[in-house]
């Protein structure tokens, strides 16, 4: 790796040694220092590397969101929507109405798509009972429907997306009235399920789990469940996606914004321990945990032309007075983000089917938009896919901080990944919000930058001999 040819330093450079802990021989390299200014009005500043770029799609993910499907997605929606009521306190052996019916629905259509796995697909009820609590009056058995692909070559790294198969009326305690919960959120189960109908053919590397979790209304149980489960099982869960309101582009107002999904990213984690929070308020970081990287990852793959949609990164855990499975993800510790609409129409959520002077009233199937929908569950597929076919996050990534110095020397401990080709380290200024340039460093779990780390934010990503790259690791201070 020589000089970057758009970097001209005024001055000579330092030479940039980059380490291999785990190489037989360690690999020097040059790497110019930051010579001028950062550039004005938000272009990539000058210094060592190149700017960074999205990932474009391959030929097997532009395959897979072809194949997406948008009848199949229409057909879950009205089929989930005509149970009636899918609140979790209704009844549950009633073979036309009510949680139970749509929960054994979910199950043998899981179950279908599992057949054509060859095996690699499993599909489980995932049932507890709910002792009374919030929204809880009396024992309940609350059901999750799980199927898992498992990865081949790095199955305890795990990946998973939720939709919310519960729905309810304006009273979040009646059982009994309609609620067809189209938008909210069969729309974002039909996500899952056309995703696993069509993963279940596919090999990955990793394992995705695509869950359909229950009683999302009454308080996150469903998925807090699911949560608990992996990490008894000591799943090493690197990204997790909850599809909640995915159904529409029309807004309250009628306007429409059929190419963009929001995504929300918390910025301090959720689960930061006391002595994390310190070290943040040090040197920084609020805007670098680790469902921000993974948010960034997103956009970066699945912003494009195979998933025709524009990802809206909103930098916050969720909506005002609102909150999605993917908390749950966040309470263990997990990155996790939320996809929504990009614009509501709160009289089709949460509310009694009724009309009142002359407006319907209702989440009713006619109001989704099943095109939009389609392009959603494209952008989960592009994210998935990617996430799943790359390297992991590096783990353990370091800045070193002993010393007061003028460069910056980062470390990372080397994945175990047969298609491990090396690792990339990422900088940008510590005001924009998006990495800026990236600098290739080879199979090395070592490396000095000719910049300041007091100046700039790094991070540090994998690269597959295919080209495919993980989420970023912001690394924290240490030796």
């Amino acid at each position: 790796m020589g000089n970057d040819d758009s970097a001209r330093p005024t001055r000579p450079s330092r030479r940039t040694f980059l380490t291999a802990a785990t190489a037989a021989t360690a690999a020097t390299v040059a790497v110019p220092a930051l010579a001028e200014p950062a550039a004005a009005g938000g272009g990539a500043p000058t210094g060592p590397g190149r700017p960074v770029r999205p990932q474009p799609p391959d030929r097997e993910l532009r395959d897979l969101l072809r194949s997406v499907d948008q009848r199949r997605i229409e057909a879950i929606v009205r089929r989930l929507a005509a149970f009636g009521t899918r609140h979790t306190l209704s009844s549950q052996d009633d073979p036309e109405r009510g949680i139970g019916a749509a929960r054994d629905w979910i199950y043998d259509r899981m179950r279908e798509y599992a057949a054509a796995s060859g095996g690699r697909m499993t599909v489980e009820l995932q049932s507890y009972v709910q002792q009374p609590a919030s929204r809880i009056p009396v024992p309940t058995v609350i059901t999750n429907v799980v199927a898992t692909l498992r990865g081949e070559t790095s199955p305890n790294r795990t990946y998973v997306v939720t939709g919310h198969y519960d729905s309810r009326a304006t009273d979040v305690m009646d059982a009994t009235s309609d609620a067809p919960g189209a938008d909210d959120d069969a729309s974002g189960v039909a996500v899952v399920m056309e995703l696993a109908r069509l993963m279940a053919t596919r090999r990955t590397a990793a394992t995705i789990v695509f869950a359909a979790v229950a009683a999302e209304e009454q308080g996150l149980y469903g998925s807090a469940h699911l949560a608990r489960q992996l990490k008894a099982a000591g799943a090493d869960v690197q990204g997790m996606f909850s599809d909640d309101i995915v159904g529409s582009s029309t807004a309250d107002d009628g306007t429409r914004d059929p190419r963009t999904v929001r995504l929300f990213a918390e910025g301090v984690p959720t689960a930061e321990t006391p002595g994390e929070a310190n070290t943040r308020r040090s040197v920084g970081g609020e805007n670098d945990s680790p469902s921000r990287q993974l948010a960034r990852f997103v956009k970066d793959v699945a912003e494009n032309g195979a998933t025709g949609m524009e990802v809206r990164l909103i930098y916050r855990r969720d909506r005002y007075l609102r909150g999605s499975d993917h908390i749950s993800f966040l309470e263990q510790g997990w990155p996790a983000g939320r996809f929504t609409e990009p614009n509501e129409d709160f009289a089709h959520q949460h509310q009694d089917v009724r009309v009142v002077d002359g407006q319907q009233y209702g989440d009713l199937p006619e109001f989704c938009d099943f095109g939009y929908i389609t392009r959603v569950a494209r952008v989960n597929g592009a994210a998935l896919w990617s996430l799943a076919q790359a390297p992991g996050t590096p783990k353990g990534a370091v800045i070193v901080t002993t010393d007061l110095t003028n460069n910056t020397t980062l470390r990372w401990q080397r994945g175990d990944e047969p298609d491990l080709a090396g690792y990339e380290v990422l900088w940008r200024e510590t005001t924009a919000a998006e990495w800026q340039k990236v600098i290739p460093v080879g199979d090395v779990t070592q490396v000095t930058v000719d910049l300041s780390k007091d100046n700039v934010f790094f991070g540090v990503r994998a690269v597959g001999r295919d080209g495919l790259r993980s989420p970023v690791a912001f690394p924290r201070p240490g030796s």
